[in-house]
């Protein structure tokens, strides 16, 4: 079949790689001018690492392995460590920080020259009289398929055509979050933290080569003026934090490397498009960041429609593999939707009177029983 992908991001691309190894004729058209080298780090759990295994992209030459994740206090005292390496043993895959950049140059390597067309700003998906689907883009020119799969990111335009408007709205938090280079020995590590405090919530994880991936969750109203020195706001909220890993952060954070992310959501619909068209990733799921898992269920999502698409005598009814896939991904989804919106409830420090020891197994034995509960390909639960 002739399938078009709207978005060149981590689903769009993972999805381009799985479609061409079934034989399928692939486009990528990406809103930007050329491949993205900037960007901050992501986090990649058991689930998402092996949606990528599943599409024979091996990711152990790039980023860093996580294998504990400490919650902490803004004094730096650990009050418990989630065991991220247990989940490894559970599952039999690895969790890994890293750079968005990286992934996206590993995918894009393994796509014939001309797969991925830049400059090309979609702006409406058209199902015809004929059965076939349409991405329109703002030149004026279509990319016609037997099925178009909307990968546009938060602010999906594919979304918006399908659904008849942009559900997204605000939880009234935002990160500021940035890859730098920080000269502490955590950037060496395995172990990331997280720190919480009433003035919102820090997280610091390596990203190998030195490479730190940070970010402050702060409270947000849209429609808010962006300071001019983002880095002078941070120190000036999280000054008084003594954690020696935010301290580091802080004093070699610059200006001009912070970016604001605004945490929007929706709820996750029934269906996800029409026809031949359907959506995958951010455009799909919209949610937080606050459990990692946005880059995962979008190669959860990847992982399960190159399975449905891949089945033979698909091309004579795409549509109903598409709703197969939806079906099979919406649960999942909402699940990841609906832990991560839970935003408030997350920045509650965790009762002391348990103890260090039985909050790290309990926060263990609660992560690993979330990721079979986020995971179509974890479980092998196929559309």
């Amino acid at each position: 079949m002739r399938v078009v992908i709207v978005g060149a991001g981590v689903g769009g691309l993972a999805l381009a790689r799985g479609l061409l190894d079934q034989g399928h004729e692939v486009e990528v058209h990406e809103r930007a001018t050329g491949p993205r080298t900037g960007g901050a780090g992501l986090g990649l759990c058991s689930n998402g690492v092996a949606a990528l295994d599943a599409l024979g992209i091996e990711v152990s030459g790039i980023g860093r392995r996580l294998d504990g994740l400490e919650n902490r206090d803004p004094s730096g005292r650990v009050r418990y460590t989630l065991d991220v390496e247990a989940a490894r043993e559970h599952y039999g895959f690895e969790a890994r920080t890293v750079p968005r950049r990286d992934l996206l140059a590993l995918l894009a390597s393994g796509l014939p020259e001309g797969t991925i067309r830049y400059g090309r700003i979609c702006t409406r998906v058209r199902v015809n009289p004929d059965g076939s689907v349409s991405a329109l883009f703002g030149d004026g020119t279509s990319a016609d398929g037997d099925v178009v799969v909307g990968a546009d990111g938060v602010r999906s335009a594919a979304r918006r055509d399908l659904w008849d408007g942009d559900p997204v709205r605000p939880t009234g938090w935002a990160s500021w979050q940035a890859l730098t280079e920080v000269p502490m020995d955590a950037a060496e590590g395995t172990v990331a933290a997280v720190v919480q405090g009433r003035q919102g919530m820090c997280g610091i994880m390596p990203a190998g080569d030195g490479l730190v991936q940070w970010w402050f969750d702060v409270r947000w109203r849209s429609g808010m003026r962006h300071p001019v020195s983002p880095a002078s706001v941070l120190r000036r909220l999280f000054g008084d934090w003594t954690d020696p890993w935010v301290r580091a952060v802080l004093e070699h954070a610059a200006d001009d490397e912070p970016e604001l992310f605004e945490h929007v959501r929706h709820r996750v619909p029934r269906v996800w498009g029409e026809g031949g068209a359907t959506l995958l990733g951010d455009a799909a799921h919209t949610f937080p960041p606050s459990t990692a898992q946005g880059a995962n269920q979008a190669l959860e999502d990847a992982w399960a429609l190159t399975r449905v698409l891949g089945e033979e005598g698909v091309e004579r009814d795409p549509a109903w593999a598409l709703r197969r896939y939806e079906k099979a991904r919406r649960g999942p989804a909402s699940l990841a939707s609906m832990a991560s919106g839970a935003e408030a409830i997350m920045r509650l420090a965790p009762p002391r009177f348990l103890g260090r020891e039985r909050l790290g197994a309990m926060a263990t034995r609660r992560f690993i029983g979330y990721l079979g509960g986020v995971s179509n390909v974890l479980t092998d639960r196929t559309p």
